[in-house]
């Protein structure tokens, strides 16, 4: 077993401008996809990655492209989302890997049945289409299934891609239509004039531009906090695994209360535990706690707290530092996280109980994903108040792959001042101001 992660190639420009009328700092999806919405409107846009284009949490995530399931805040963005993911192969001339499967949820609990009810009517309220089945239903679907099935949510509209492939594929096109991307081009700083921005600092130079866009996943919380701008987002790690050998399972993403696998098309199975990831306890766990703690007290069985080495890395990283040196940005290219072994025996010893297909698998990769997590878990799309001209396309907390598109387009809209998407409403930064 490897715990290296495989991403698709993608070689960055040679050469960073002088300047451009849009700078975007990350290539995760949200900064990749928004530099094919502005390069598509004819907007000069640079992208600088500090490492490689999705190597991080865009191509360590489950691949799940879902409507079904979401805070109800997201659902509008999901739906979008999913309308532009299945025509995103067409768009990009590219491969994705998606596909419309359908998705299942199973409950094999009265409390987790009563939750995707109560969803389904929440879903239906916002025309998501999804199906409550019978748990005869459940076993007409996946009739290698064991144990007291109750029932499962099916929405039929919702599907999967393969995240290792999807972004640097969306890359290739943004470059196509027109954008500059810089990967192992770290932004050090804003470049900051009278209150507002006039481009950003990076390791090979100064890239002036009007506006720019922070889309750096877990790093936006220390690039904002350069400028004494506190984005209240932690982090937390979640881990998967790649599995062979398991026949007879159904062939779209399938979920329980414990665990969750989707087919790949490479012939194996995506796995992980589900609602299980490791929290680890920062300096900004202390600094941040009083935003964080209903949701801990709401979620606590998810988030499992641990004190480790990134304590005190955190503790003595510096919060503050001159654009002429280098930083934690250059210091750690790519944020590869250890995968959690106890985690990967759980999401398998529940599988098997479930369907003990899976006692016969190879696990041949295990990787980890360092998530960015707001305080009630749904992005920041929004100018950044108090410095103009900088907007904020993060905080996605572990639904940036799916949600992706629909963020993108949404940032676009609000940067070119056209009629947005979606209701920008639920995504404001001024919702975590004190009341």
């Amino acid at each position: 077993m490897t715990t290296a992660l495989s991403v698709a190639p993608f070689g960055g420009d040679d050469t960073a401008p002088t300047g451009s009328d849009v700078v975007i700092v990350g290539g995760g999806i949200v900064g990749v996809l928004s530099a094919l919405e502005l390069a598509e409107a004819g907007i000069s846009v640079t992208l600088c990655e500090k490492g490689v284009i999705a190597g991080e949490q865009s191509s360590r995530n489950w691949g799940w492209v879902r409507q079904m399931g979401r805070a109800e805040a997201e659902l509008p963005l999901a739906a979008i989302a999913l309308n532009l993911w299945r025509g995103m192969d067409a768009r990009i001339n590219g491969a994705t890997g998606f596909r419309q499967t359908g998705i299942a949820y199973a409950a094999f609990t009265e409390r987790d049945s009563d939750h995707w009810h109560r969803w389904h009517e929440i879903g239906t309220r916002h025309g998501i289409e999804t199906r409550l089945l019978s748990g005869d239903q459940v076993r007409a679907m996946a009739p290698a299934i064991q144990g007291q099935v109750r029932m499962a949510l099916w929405s039929p509209g919702d599907g999967c891609a393969e995240p290792w492939q999807s972004v640097p594929a969306m890359a290739r096109a943004a470059r196509s239509a027109g954008a500059r991307i810089l990967t192992h081009c770290a932004v050090r700083a804003l470049d900051v004039e009278g209150g507002r921005v006039a481009g950003v600092i990076t390791e090979r130079g100064r890239i002036r531009a009007r506006r720019v866009i922070v889309a750096g996943g877990v790093w936006s919380r220390a690039l904002m906090g350069n400028h004494d701008i506190d984005f209240p987002q932690l982090r937390v790690v979640g881990t998967v695994a790649r599995v062979t050998g398991a026949q007879g399972l159904p062939d779209h993403p399938f979920g329980t209360e414990n665990f969750s696998f989707r087919p790949r098309l490479d012939g194996g199975h995506t796995l992980t535990l589900r609602n299980a990831n490791v929290a680890p306890i920062l300096p900004d766990s202390f600094r941040l706690f009083r935003q964080y703690a209903p949701r801990l007290r709401e979620n606590w069985r998810e988030f499992h707290l641990r004190v480790g080495a990134d304590f005190f890395r955190d503790l003595t990283a510096p919060r503050h530092w001159s654009p002429d040196e280098e930083t934690v940005f250059e210091a750690c290219r790519v944020m590869d996280p250890k995968p959690s072994a106890v985690f990967l025996k759980r999401a398998l010893r529940n599988a098997i109980e479930c369907f003990p297909a899976f006692a016969n698998v190879q696990t041949t990769h295990a990787w980890a994903g360092m998530i960015d997590v707001t305080p009630d878990a749904i992005p920041v799309i929004d100018w950044v108040p108090g410095l103009e001209g900088v907007f904020m396309a993060s905080g996605c907390s572990g639904h940036g792959f799916g949600l992706g598109p629909a963020v993108a387009r949404l940032t676009a809209d609000l940067l070119l001042d056209r009629g947005p998407v979606s209701d920008p409403a639920p995504y404001r930064w001024n919702r975590f101001r004190p009341a």
